[in-house]
């Protein structure tokens, strides 16, 4: 009989962008290790992202489990009765994109500090106590030994350990195997200090990540950086499962017609290169045949800083900004590319930052172009699986050079089948180290 597992996760079909793509893997593949997945998610979530077409990428047969979720960000948008802009402020600080302080209105400033202060450890806090509440019946009905949760958002971890704690102490006395599964850092996360948050909130979420990290009896991490982090916080197992890509690897690399560089995923205020912007500028103005042939395609969200920053640069003619696109579009756009950005914040606290889109960008078998702090982790990957070339902020006539290479061989590219070097980051590979830890925890 399949040991059953039950997954508490907030973004699921409809939900768009990388966080969903995780756990939907997970649970496509957890099957084939002899494990059930039982996945528990929001009844009526607000998705900052929609994307429908992964929809049909959820197993048939998998058990779905949903509760109503009160969403504090559906909530504000209809109290305040807001003009079409200042909806829009509204989704896109619950999408995670923050103004600079310079820039943020009124409402935005008083949403940051009631968000920072009133929703600890984020805005979706208030799911815990009914979901904890159903699912102690179900677990202790279904009799079931292993549960995951994975944040952002965080307070996912809290029904996860509230779980634990009323089981032991219930009549069964049971000792259920709780997982933690963190996608991104909880206190260190490069948004955090955003939140206007007093001292007295910020401790409250250092005392939390504390408690979280001693109690479950197992934690996995995207990152190596992160496991360090926490590995000073805890002595409790940390094990590192990056995420990964599910795509067939391209096996026919379409040669591009124009020199486009092309960044899949959001870019945030905060993540906003103006040293790409500025030696692409300079390339434009100096290098009649790149200036012919360079095209800059954007498909994410957006943030304002990054679309003034181009134009203050002379880019803005250059650019495709093709919004947010579908799962499918975003692959095939990566497969279209000549070079592929990925563009992390300039910070220490962003080097156990590994994007998701890498994974498929090494699928996509085209040069990517890293730019980051230096010694990051996504640094490490690019360049030992030979995918391409990682430069740091300061390396401003390194990364000229390396655009000017790029561009001179886009044509033809010496490109090798780098197959052997990416293959233990697909998604089924990934689940089987899960599954082995589900088994050894257990």
């Amino acid at each position: 009989m399949s040991k059953k597992v039950l997954i508490i996760c907030y973004y699921w079909p409809p939900a768009g962008g990388p966080g969903v793509q995780r756990w939907l893997k997970f649970v496509k593949y957890l099957p084939q290790f002899d494990i059930a997945p039982i996945v528990y998610v929001p009844e009526n979530p607000e998705y900052p992202i929609v994307d429908t077409t992964l929809i049909k990428e959820v197993p048939d047969g998998v058990t779905i489990l949903t509760q109503p979720i009160k969403e504090p960000y559906r909530f504000a948008s209809l109290l305040s009765y807001l003009p079409t802009g200042r909806r829009e402020s509204v989704k896109q600080l619950s999408a995670g994109i923050v103004p600079k302080q310079t820039k943020q209105s009124l409402v935005q400033r008083l949403m940051l500090y009631i968000r920072g202060n009133f929703f600890v450890p984020d805005a979706r806090v208030g799911w815990v106590k009914p979901s904890v509440s159903y699912l102690e019946d179900y677990i202790e009905k279904h009799q079931i030994e292993t549960i995951i949760t994975t944040g952002p958002p965080h307070s996912l971890h809290l029904i996860g350990m509230q779980l634990k704690a009323k089981i032991a102490q219930g009549d069964s006395k049971r000792n259920i195997q709780w997982i933690a599964d963190f996608r991104d850092p909880w206190t260190t996360i490069g948004y955090h200090d955003k939140l206007k948050m007093t001292a007295k909130t910020q401790q409250k979420h250092k005392e939390l990540e504390r408690t979280v990290l001693t109690t479950a009896d197992a934690i996995i991490v995207t990152s190596p950086t992160t496991k360090k982090e926490f590995s000073t916080i805890t002595e409790q197992p940390i094990t590192v499962i990056t995420n990964g890509f599910d795509t067939k690897q391209q096996e026919v690399v379409i040669t591009p017609t124009s020199f486009t560089m092309s960044h899949i995923g959001s870019l945030l205020s905060d993540r906003n290169p103006m040293v790409l912007w500025k030696v692409l500028s300079k390339l434009v103005d100096t290098n009649e045949a790149f200036k012919n042939s360079f095209t800059l395609t954007l498909a994410g969200k957006i943030s304002e800083e990054v679309i003034d920053a181009i134009a203050e640069y002379g880019l803005t003619s250059y650019v495709k900004n093709l919004g947010y696109v579908s799962h499918p579009e975003a692959i095939q756009l990566q497969r279209e590319a000549a070079v592929l950005l990925l563009i992390e914040i300039d910070a220490e606290i962003t080097k156990g930052i590994i994007p998701g889109k890498v994974f498929e960008y090494l699928s996509a078998q085209r040069p990517i172009l890293g730019l980051g702090p230096k010694d990051a982790d996504v640094g490490e990957i690019i360049t030992t699986t030979g995918s391409g070339h990682y430069v740091s902020y300061s390396e401003e006539e390194r990364l000229e050079q390396l655009i000017l290479q790029l561009f001179e061989n886009y044509t033809s590219p010496d490109w090798k089948d780098r197959g052997d070097a990416i293959s233990k980051y697909h998604r089924k590979a990934l689940t089987e180290a899960l599954a082995t830890l589900i088994k050894t925890v257990s």
